[in-house]
Protein backbone atom coordinates (compact mmCIF):
# COMPACT_ATOMS: atom_id res chain seq x y z
CA UNK A 1 0.00 0.00 0.00
CA UNK A 2 2.51 2.37 0.60
CA UNK A 3 4.27 3.07 -2.73
CA UNK A 4 1.04 2.14 -5.28
CA UNK A 5 -1.88 4.47 -6.19
CA UNK A 6 -3.86 3.81 -3.07
CA UNK A 7 -0.62 4.64 -1.10
CA UNK A 8 -0.36 8.19 -3.48
CA UNK A 9 -4.67 8.13 -2.96
CA UNK A 10 -4.32 8.16 1.17
CA UNK A 11 -1.32 10.10 1.47
CA UNK A 12 -1.97 13.16 -0.73
CA UNK A 13 -5.03 13.33 1.16
CA UNK A 14 -3.38 13.26 4.56
CA UNK A 15 -0.48 15.47 3.34
CA UNK A 16 -3.24 17.74 1.82
CA UNK A 17 -5.21 18.42 5.73
CA UNK A 18 -1.88 18.68 7.26
CA UNK A 19 -0.97 22.18 4.78
CA UNK A 20 -4.58 23.13 5.07
CA UNK A 21 -3.94 23.27 9.11
CA UNK A 22 -0.19 24.98 8.63
CA UNK A 23 -2.64 27.65 6.74
CA UNK A 24 -4.83 27.75 9.46
CA UNK A 25 -2.27 28.70 12.11
CA UNK A 26 0.32 31.08 9.81
CA UNK A 27 -1.53 34.33 11.99
CA UNK A 28 -0.21 36.66 10.12
CA UNK A 29 3.43 35.66 9.27
CA UNK A 30 4.01 37.18 5.58
CA UNK A 31 7.82 35.46 5.78
CA UNK A 32 5.65 32.05 5.79
CA UNK A 33 3.55 32.59 2.96
CA UNK A 34 5.54 30.18 0.85
CA UNK A 35 5.87 27.55 3.08
CA UNK A 36 2.76 27.05 4.78
CA UNK A 37 0.55 26.16 1.97
CA UNK A 38 3.48 24.22 0.39
CA UNK A 39 2.51 20.39 2.01
CA UNK A 40 -0.43 21.26 0.45
CA UNK A 41 1.21 21.57 -3.27
CA UNK A 42 2.79 18.47 -1.92
CA UNK A 43 -0.63 16.34 -1.30
CA UNK A 44 -1.98 17.50 -4.28
CA UNK A 45 1.00 16.36 -6.07
CA UNK A 46 0.56 12.78 -4.49
CA UNK A 47 -2.60 13.02 -5.82
CA UNK A 48 -2.50 13.44 -9.32
CA UNK A 49 0.24 10.86 -9.30
CA UNK A 50 -2.71 8.40 -8.51
CA UNK A 51 -3.95 9.15 -11.80
CA UNK A 52 -0.47 8.46 -13.40
CA UNK A 53 -0.72 4.64 -11.20
CA UNK A 54 -4.25 4.46 -12.64
CA UNK A 55 -3.79 5.00 -16.60
CA UNK A 56 -0.45 2.45 -16.54
CA UNK A 57 -3.00 0.43 -14.84
CA UNK A 58 -5.76 0.83 -17.41
CA UNK A 59 -8.14 1.76 -15.15
CA UNK A 60 -8.34 5.87 -16.18
CA UNK A 61 -8.11 6.75 -20.21
CA UNK A 62 -4.22 7.19 -21.73
CA UNK A 63 -5.00 11.09 -22.29
CA UNK A 64 -6.08 11.33 -18.75
CA UNK A 65 -2.45 9.43 -17.56
CA UNK A 66 -0.49 12.15 -19.88
CA UNK A 67 -2.16 14.91 -18.59
CA UNK A 68 -1.52 13.75 -15.15
CA UNK A 69 2.30 12.78 -15.93
CA UNK A 70 2.93 16.29 -16.92
CA UNK A 71 1.57 18.00 -13.99
CA UNK A 72 3.60 15.61 -11.69
CA UNK A 73 6.85 16.13 -13.48
CA UNK A 74 6.57 19.98 -14.37
CA UNK A 75 6.06 20.47 -10.52
CA UNK A 76 9.00 18.19 -9.84
CA UNK A 77 11.67 19.37 -12.06
CA UNK A 78 10.13 22.69 -12.77
CA UNK A 79 8.54 24.11 -10.14
CA UNK A 80 10.60 22.72 -7.02
CA UNK A 81 14.00 23.87 -8.27
CA UNK A 82 13.21 27.14 -8.11
CA UNK A 83 10.59 27.28 -5.09
CA UNK A 84 12.59 25.71 -2.64
CA UNK A 85 15.49 28.30 -2.38
CA UNK A 86 12.78 31.03 -2.78
CA UNK A 87 10.95 29.48 0.37
CA UNK A 88 14.24 29.62 2.28
CA UNK A 89 14.87 33.37 1.08
CA UNK A 90 11.66 34.66 2.23
CA UNK A 91 12.99 33.06 6.14
CA UNK A 92 16.06 34.48 6.09
CA UNK A 93 16.95 37.94 7.37
CA UNK A 94 17.45 40.66 4.08
CA UNK A 95 20.90 40.87 5.46
CA UNK A 96 21.33 37.20 4.86
CA UNK A 97 19.30 37.17 1.63
CA UNK A 98 22.16 37.73 -0.31
CA UNK A 99 23.88 34.15 0.49
CA UNK A 100 20.66 32.42 -0.63
CA UNK A 101 20.23 33.99 -3.96
CA UNK A 102 22.80 32.12 -5.92
CA UNK A 103 21.19 29.24 -4.86
CA UNK A 104 17.81 30.73 -6.17
CA UNK A 105 19.40 31.60 -9.54
CA UNK A 106 20.92 28.49 -9.87
CA UNK A 107 16.95 26.83 -9.02
CA UNK A 108 15.68 29.07 -11.83
CA UNK A 109 18.90 27.57 -14.29
CA UNK A 110 17.91 23.81 -13.36
CA UNK A 111 13.89 24.79 -13.69
CA UNK A 112 14.71 26.12 -17.21
CA UNK A 113 16.89 23.41 -18.06
CA UNK A 114 14.55 20.66 -16.98
CA UNK A 115 11.51 22.67 -18.66
CA UNK A 116 13.09 22.58 -22.21
CA UNK A 117 14.29 18.82 -21.73
CA UNK A 118 10.67 18.15 -21.26
CA UNK A 119 9.32 20.55 -24.14
CA UNK A 120 11.63 18.68 -26.49
CA UNK A 121 11.90 15.51 -25.66
CA UNK A 122 8.85 12.60 -24.65
CA UNK A 123 8.15 12.21 -21.32
CA UNK A 124 7.16 8.76 -20.41
CA UNK A 125 6.14 7.01 -17.61
CA UNK A 126 6.00 3.09 -16.72
CA UNK A 127 5.32 1.15 -13.73
CA UNK A 128 8.28 -0.53 -12.06
CA UNK A 129 8.91 -2.19 -8.19
CA UNK A 130 6.26 -0.16 -5.96
CA UNK A 131 7.16 3.00 -7.88
CA UNK A 132 6.33 4.73 -10.91
CA UNK A 133 9.88 5.17 -13.34
CA UNK A 134 9.65 8.29 -15.43
CA UNK A 135 11.64 9.41 -18.18
CA UNK A 136 11.79 13.00 -19.69
CA UNK A 137 15.23 12.08 -21.86
CA UNK A 138 17.65 14.01 -19.91
CA UNK A 139 21.11 14.52 -21.37
CA UNK A 140 24.24 14.57 -18.68
CA UNK A 141 21.66 13.67 -15.95
CA UNK A 142 24.14 13.63 -13.76
CA UNK A 143 25.07 16.72 -13.52
CA UNK A 144 21.87 18.51 -13.94
CA UNK A 145 20.88 16.00 -10.95
CA UNK A 146 23.61 17.67 -9.08
CA UNK A 147 22.25 21.44 -9.69
CA UNK A 148 19.06 20.22 -9.00
CA UNK A 149 20.46 18.78 -5.54
CA UNK A 150 22.91 22.50 -4.78
CA UNK A 151 19.73 24.41 -5.72
CA UNK A 152 17.00 22.75 -2.75
CA UNK A 153 19.47 20.70 -0.13
CA UNK A 154 21.78 23.29 -0.79
CA UNK A 155 19.60 26.63 -0.34
CA UNK A 156 18.32 24.76 3.36
CA UNK A 157 22.20 24.41 4.24
CA UNK A 158 23.17 27.64 3.81
CA UNK A 159 20.77 29.09 5.74
CA UNK A 160 21.62 31.07 8.84
CA UNK A 161 18.98 29.04 10.85
CA UNK A 162 19.78 26.02 12.03
CA UNK A 163 16.72 24.27 12.00
CA UNK A 164 16.36 24.47 8.75
CA UNK A 165 20.23 23.36 7.69
CA UNK A 166 19.29 20.06 9.92
CA UNK A 167 16.39 19.98 7.62
CA UNK A 168 18.15 20.15 4.26
CA UNK A 169 21.04 17.91 5.88
CA UNK A 170 18.33 15.27 6.53
CA UNK A 171 17.07 15.55 2.75
CA UNK A 172 20.00 15.19 1.59
CA UNK A 173 20.76 12.10 2.97
CA UNK A 174 17.17 10.72 2.12
CA UNK A 175 17.91 12.06 -1.86
CA UNK A 176 21.50 9.98 -1.76
CA UNK A 177 19.71 7.02 -0.19
CA UNK A 178 16.84 6.91 -2.66
CA UNK A 179 19.15 7.26 -5.54
CA UNK A 180 21.19 4.46 -4.70
CA UNK A 181 18.04 2.16 -3.56
CA UNK A 182 16.36 2.84 -6.70
CA UNK A 183 17.53 5.33 -9.66
CA UNK A 184 14.60 4.85 -11.68
CA UNK A 185 12.31 5.35 -9.73
CA UNK A 186 13.86 8.14 -7.80
CA UNK A 187 11.42 10.48 -8.79
CA UNK A 188 8.67 9.24 -7.81
CA UNK A 189 10.05 7.95 -4.35
CA UNK A 190 11.86 11.49 -3.27
CA UNK A 191 8.42 13.25 -4.28
CA UNK A 192 6.60 10.92 -1.91
CA UNK A 193 9.08 11.74 1.26
CA UNK A 194 8.87 15.06 0.25
CA UNK A 195 5.37 15.27 0.83
CA UNK A 196 5.74 12.57 4.54
CA UNK A 197 8.82 14.95 5.29
CA UNK A 198 6.64 18.21 4.67
CA UNK A 199 4.72 17.35 8.11
CA UNK A 200 7.35 19.05 9.80
CA UNK A 201 5.72 22.37 8.20
CA UNK A 202 2.22 22.06 9.78
CA UNK A 203 4.26 20.76 13.02
CA UNK A 204 5.99 24.61 13.48
CA UNK A 205 3.49 26.18 12.14
CA UNK A 206 1.18 25.33 14.80
CA UNK A 207 3.56 24.83 17.66
CA UNK A 208 5.77 27.64 17.40
CA UNK A 209 5.44 31.35 18.18
CA UNK A 210 4.71 34.07 16.85
CA UNK A 211 7.96 35.67 14.99
CA UNK A 212 9.74 38.72 16.81
CA UNK A 213 11.46 40.94 14.73
CA UNK A 214 14.55 42.53 15.50
CA UNK A 215 14.83 45.93 13.40
CA UNK A 216 13.11 46.49 10.05
CA UNK A 217 13.04 43.32 7.88
CA UNK A 218 14.46 40.73 9.96
CA UNK A 219 13.27 37.56 8.87
CA UNK A 220 11.63 34.41 10.63
CA UNK A 221 12.38 33.92 14.29
CA UNK A 222 10.42 31.20 16.64
CA UNK A 223 11.13 28.04 15.98
CA UNK A 224 13.62 28.48 12.88
CA UNK A 225 15.99 30.75 14.70
CA UNK A 226 15.72 29.09 18.30
CA UNK A 227 18.76 27.54 17.23
CA UNK A 228 20.15 29.90 14.81
CA UNK A 229 23.34 30.88 13.88
CA UNK A 230 22.16 34.43 13.13
CA UNK A 231 22.01 36.94 16.35
CA UNK A 232 21.18 40.67 16.54
CA UNK A 233 24.98 41.31 15.77
CA UNK A 234 24.76 40.38 12.39
CA UNK A 235 22.50 42.65 11.54
CA UNK A 236 24.87 45.18 10.87
CA UNK A 237 26.82 42.71 8.45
Amino acid sequence: MCFSPEGDLVGGLVITAIGVDACLHLRGRPEYRLIAPFPILLGLHQLDETFVWWQLQGHVSHGVGVVAMWIYLLFAFVVLPTLVPTMVLLLEPRVRRRVIAPFLALGVVTSAVLLETMVSGHPSAKLGSYHVAYTIGLQHGMVVIGLYIAATCGSMLASGLRNVVRFGAVNLVAVIVLARLCANGFTSLWCFYAAVASAAIALHMRFAKSPQRIGRGLGAQSFFESGSNVGPLREND
